[in-house]
């Protein structure tokens, strides 16, 4: 009857693969200088379908809640900025070619161009393999392993994370750092997407048990130790694990896991991010969605209602996926005059995004309204 809302899934993927926590950068040691890199295979011609199929959805859903920029960029271009011509000397010609051919690969990805970004990629890792550039090593894993990840190549996206774990485990980075929890979230969700499930569950366990005991140690912990920015980060990566756990347990047909789950990621982008952020308003549509698998629909009419209202308001970029979420519901409710008048709406802003995904789908679902709403004979 309906979808889940996901992030856009161009918009979603590409800013995890251009992003690297704040508090991670400095800390981006490698293994033994001259490593070999590990043998992983990315094919350079196949490119797997975009699909939005349920098996991917845990996979990009966490990936709308942060939008920083890489820090291994960032960090060389303030050491750029402050320094002037001194500092922009300390900078080798290498790593300034490494972080050209970095900025480049993801100017292909976002002018959907995988194959051009794999070639790109490829040589930034020989540079950075040649110049013992271990941060950029790392970085530059973590690069492949989202563009395999954006083309659906699961098994190799899988290879990828796990060599840039290795890197960073191997340079003594703990396991409760939020970079390998993040890692080990996108690794649970190819497991899920493969239908091992008994990997997915742990990974997901995992990583949201670790977080909730990393919160409760550092609560206490002084600004001067621990920055508010950080404690933030934290429980916004915390809110990105229960977000992805949750569309997992709903995909399983267990909607009152997921709503539990929900319920607390919503309650975190709350506190953090404001009630009128997009990520916190998809969020109330996905709690929605789970109330109303369970038959609850008075409640989850009240959830995807506020949901759709805010997004009008802040002219949410995913305003036609929330209307057309609202109008199953109020299906679901028999409401069938409204719930046309909402899918027509949705309609017109799906045509506006040409979101054909979108389009067809909702023109569906005004043909079943059109059934179930015909007066019987």
């Amino acid at each position: 009857m309906y979808r889940l809302l996901s992030p856009s899934l161009g918009r979603g993927l590409l800013r995890a693969a251009g992003r690297r926590c704040r508090d991670c950068s400095a800390r981006l040691l490698l293994g033994p200088a001259g490593g070999r890199a590990p043998e992983v295979g990315v094919p350079a011609s196949r490119v797997a379908p975009r699909g939005r199929g349920p098996g991917l959805l845990p996979l990009l859903a966490a990936l709308a809640w942060f939008s920083r920029p890489a820090a291994a960029e960032e960090e060389v271009e303030e050491r750029q900025g402050a320094g002037g011509a001194a500092a922009e000397g300390a900078v080798d010609e290498t790593e300034a070619e490494i972080i050209q051919l970095l900025k480049r690969a993801k100017l292909s990805i976002m002018k959907d161009e995988p194959e051009e970004a794999e070639l790109i990629l490829h040589d930034a890792l020989r540079l950075a393999y040649q110049s013992d550039n271990r941060k950029a090593i790392t970085y530059t894993y973590d690069l492949m392993a989202n563009l395999a990840f954006i083309r659906g190549q699961l098994e190799n996206a899988e290879k990828l994370f796990k060599a840039t774990m290795s890197y960073l485990l191997g340079g003594g980075m703990q396991q409760e750092d939020n970079a390998i929890i993040e890692i080990s979230l996108k690794l649970a969700s190819i497991y899920a997407a493969q239908n091992r499930q008994e990997f997915a569950l742990a990974g997901y366990e995992f990583c949201i048990s670790t977080l909730e005991e990393k919160i409760e140690r550092e609560k206490e912990l002084a600004e001067d130790i621990l920055s508010v920015e950080e404690k933030a980060n934290t429980h916004l990566l915390l809110g990105m694990c229960l977000d992805t756990y949750a569309r997992y347990l709903l995909f399983s047909k267990q909607p009152a896991q997921a709503q539990r789950m929900y319920e607390k990621a919503l309650q975190i982008s709350e506190e953090i991010l404001g009630e009128r952020h997009p990520q916190t308003i998809v969020l109330m549509s996905d709690l929605a969605t789970t109330l109303d698998a369970q038959g609850r629909f008075d409640e989850a009419c009240v959830y995807v209602q506020k949901a759709s209202d805010l997004a009008r308001q802040i002219e949410h970029p995913e305003l036609h996926m929330l209307l057309s979420n609202l109008a199953a519901i109020l299906m679901h409710r028999e409401r069938y005059a409204q719930a046309k008048e909402i899918y027509q709406e949705a309609l017109k802003q799906a045509e506006l995004k040409r979101d054909e995904v979108s389009i067809q789908h909702i023109r569906e679902e005004l043909a079943e309204l059109s059934r179930k709403s015909r007066p019987f004979t």
